[in-house]
């Protein structure tokens, strides 16, 4: 009877195979290989990110000291473009994420020309100064562009505040052209954000005199003044002013671009929200 159950239970399970010693060795080795498979993925991907920022930090030691790329010689510019290269490789073949992009960028270096030369003026010029320059970008709920919006805060001392005397704001429409290009259509050019200095505010309304209501009327037309220049192209069948903008490298606080052409290029790091 007790061999019928033992026959009987044996057909219902099925034998069941010892676990040897080389069975368990062999299962352990592998449990060991896929540990060791996820921990080198792991510390590649930190090296990887280590790599990266130690990338960003030697671009960024290498343009200080240039003013924004006014005072840069030949070979410090190589060396600026090697640094450039290095981490624009990081991004290379992946698409515009929109998201990322979308915000305000500060200047932080530019080998532009039209740039430039600003930057020359308020050197050779005592009465006009450059002040922060900005990318502001509104794409966010877009999927294939947006608008950019490219500010310049300037000012012509002792008529207006140092820094931040008028605004200037050339303002695009922008579509994504490729996986990494974007094409810039420009529409209007605004000079707005007008704060005169103390001194002329005392010469049109002094404080020891009572402030007429023509004063009052000349200060506050100033301070809301806006000026707008659309430069659109009203040409049946013609695109407006623009141009290609390949943006090279792009992740939460950097931003690297450069205009198609021999435009030049420009760093950018990310800036607190702007509002125009």
């Amino acid at each position: 009877m007790a061999l019928a159950f033992a026959s009987s239970f044996h057909l219902a399970t099925g034998r069941v195979k010892p676990l040897t010693s080389s069975n368990a060795t062999r299962k352990l080795y592998s449990q060991m290989k896929v540990s060791a498979s996820a921990t080198v993925a792991v510390d590649r991907t930190q090296v990887s990110e280590f790599e990266l920022e130690n990338k960003k930090h030697d671009l960024l030691s290498t343009i200080q000291g240039t003013q924004r790329g006014q005072n840069t010689n030949a070979d410090q510019r190589s060396i600026i473009e090697e640094a450039l290269v290095g981490l624009e490789g990081y991004n290379m073949g992946e698409p515009i994420d929109l998201v990322k992009l979308d915000g305000t960028w500060r200047l932080q270096y530019t080998s532009a020309p039209d740039v430039l030369v600003l930057f020359e003026a308020a050197a050779r010029l005592p009465f006009f100064k450059v002040g922060q320059i900005f990318q502001k970008f509104e794409c966010r709920d877009k999927s294939d562009g947006g608008v950019i919006h490219n500010v310049v805060r300037w000012s012509v001392p002792p008529l207006l505040e140092k820094e931040e005397g008028a605004t200037l704001v050339v303002s695009a429409k922008f579509d994504v052209v490729s996986v990494r290009n974007i094409y810039l259509q420009f529409e209007e050019i605004t000079v707005q954000n007008i704060y005169i200095s103390e001194e002329l505010q005392a010469l049109i309304a002094p404080a020891i005199l009572p402030r007429s209501f023509l004063s009052l009327q000349i200060l506050q037309f100033i301070r809301a003044f806006k000026a707008q220049i659309p430069v659109t192209n009203t040409t049946p069948g013609r695109r407006s002013v623009g141009g290609l903008y390949y943006l090279s490298y792009l992740d939460n606080n950097m931003l690297l671009g450069r205009a198609v052409g021999g435009g030049g290029v420009f760093v950018f790091t990310k800036a607190q929200p702007l509002e125009l």
